[in-house]
């Protein structure tokens, strides 16, 4: 039996996940990690190479350990990660620096390249479907201007999930499912669009080659062996974006098909043809997807699962002891009480992720609006059922704001990610948005479409499609609630007015909002 292994680097963790050529996860390994705020850096997120690489090489031990295989048995392994961080080598092919995905420190640079080059984000949104808002143009003139010992060393940029790739091969190379991100790249023709650094002033010379997903880059080092534990000459298979291997190993992989990826972040994606161009008002983002021909619209929703991971830690104690004792997991224990609380949870409106405005991006102050003093009706019970429907508010309205774009509509969800373990989360994400929810078997797709991507490069299938066709299952598809999807309406009206006001408060300087894109 052959195995493929991919690592995932998302915003809250990394995993390094195996399967065999069916299709069927034989191991993980997994670590929590954070992204470091920078000393008198404003909204700064570094990404700590250093010491994830020592994180990613625990994962890959034990998942190898899970599995119960011997490393010669992995036939090519590959990356996916969160799209937007980015990572700068010098000549020798060392990292000189490292952002994450939301770091937004560059808000002067925003303001300067709108200011000097009037028009300019709209005319390269129209060609990459990107806005400076997480952009690597307006990050690199931040480095330019308050980095310049570190600027003149640039070499090459690469994403970090090109980074696990180059530091396992040697090779510095990326694809466009996440390469698109950086917004200095062709939607139409899939590679790096130079010009606009060359346009702003920046070094034009940086952008390495580009390989599409699923094609070998090199083979495991030596000293990525000795480091990792892999085998010497295993394989190294290019990856891609997060959400966009993650649709893969979901199967929506055909122009027209829709899912939402329930991670750290909350991802509202729709198939539609490369050949579309990004709206005018620049209300969404468009990115290539790892299926040539094929671009995909997205919403995001922000911090969803960063949220819950929030609400857990500083106010679910005695669920965490409760799961602990019953040998479950503590938001399975969550969603037992929440699936008590009547729909709407008694009023209780979350106020964090605002539906995407990728023109001009920023949140409300995290808080709950319309909380009660009555113990039985404010708890936590309550207000973590008012979280996940909140999610899917959000998420819905994203998924309307793209179909009124792209004419793309579905009866069908696809949902995969840590949120569609939650029954209950599934059930009120089918409820929100009236339409039927269809969840995977694997529910880790962004590891599971890396995989594929590995077996296509090793020939065990023709295609990514072709891939999907064989190993994607599902474990069941779940029906609306057409009475429910009613009253969530009215709920989803009454949550967008509510939100507007709290942002009147961030406007007026009285709150703090959550995030803001940089020059907002």
């Amino acid at each position: 039996m052959s195995y493929l292994m991919t690592i995932d680097a998302g915003t809250g963790s990394v995993r390094a996940v195996i399967f065999d050529e069916l299709g069927n996860q034989r191991g993980v390994g997994q670590e929590e990690w954070e992204h470091s705020h920078e000393e008198d850096v404003d909204n700064s997120m570094n990404f700590d190479f250093r010491t994830n690489w020592g994180l990613v090489c625990r994962c890959i031990k034990r998942a190898v350990a899970g599995a119960d295989i011997e490393t010669t048995d992995i036939k090519a392994i590959t990356a996916s990660s969160m799209r937007e961080g980015i990572v700068l080598y010098d000549k020798f092919g060392h990292e000189l620096w490292g952002v994450a995905n939301v770091d937004a420190r560059a808000f002067k640079e925003v303001r300067e390249l709108k200011e000097n080059f009037v028009g300019i984000e709209e005319q390269f949104y129209q060609e990459s479907g990107q806005t400076f808002a997480l952009g690597a143009l307006p990050r690199l003139l931040w480095i330019k201007n308050n980095r310049p010992e570190i600027y003149e060393k640039i070499d090459k940029i690469s994403m970090i999930s090109d980074w696990i790739l180059a530091k396992l091969s040697g090779v510095i190379a990326t694809e466009p499912s996440n390469a698109g991100t950086t917004g200095i790249f062709s939607l139409k023709n899939r590679d790096w669009a130079s010009h606009q650094a060359q346009k702003v002033g920046l070094k034009s010379d940086i952008f390495p080659k580009v390989y599409e997903p699923s094609e070998p880059i090199g083979e495991v080092t030596v000293q990525a062996s000795m480091h990792s534990g892999l085998e010497q000459g295993t394989l190294v298979v290019m990856g891609g974006g997060d959400v966009q291997l993650g649709s893969a190993g979901l199967g929506v992989v055909n122009r027209g098909e829709m899912a939402i990826l329930g991670g750290s972040f909350w991802q509202q994606v729709v198939n539609i043809d490369s050949s579309v161009t990004p709206p005018l008002d620049m209300g969404i983002r468009l990115n290539p997807h790892v299926i040539a021909g094929l671009s995909q619209a997205e919403g995001i929703t922000f911090f969803s699962g960063l949220v819950m991971r929030w609400f857990r830690d500083a106010f679910c104690d005695m669920e965490k002891i409760e799961a602990k004792k019953r040998g479950k997991d503590v938001y399975a224990i969550l969603e037992e009480k929440a699936k008590k609380i009547p729909l709407g949870s008694h009023g209780i409106m979350p106020i964090f992720s605002d539906v995407m405005k990728y023109g001009k991006w920023y949140h409300a102050s995290p808080s709950f609006i319309n909380l009660s003093i009555d113990p039985n009706i404010c708890n936590r019970a309550s207000m973590f059922r008012s979280l996940e429907e909140n999610a899917c508010i959000v998420s819905a309205i994203n998924l309307e704001n793209i179909s009124k774009f792209s004419g793309v509509y579905s009866d069908t969800i696809t949902f995969a990610g840590g949120a569609s373990k939650g029954a209950l989360w599934s059930q009120i994400l089918a409820d929100v948005t009236g339409k039927s929810v269809k969840i995977p078997v694997v529910k880790e797709a962004t590891a599971l479409g890396g995989a594929m991507l590995a077996g296509v490069a090793t020939g065990l299938y023709g295609s990514v499609a072709e891939a999907s066709k064989e190993i994607v299952k599902w474990e069941k598809e779940i029906e609306p609630d057409m009475q429910n999807h009613q009253k969530y309406a009215e709920i989803k009206e009454k949550w967008q007015k509510i939100y507007q006001a709290q942002l009147s408060l961030v406007d007026r300087g009285l709150t703090t909002s959550m995030w803001k894109a940089p020059g907002v």
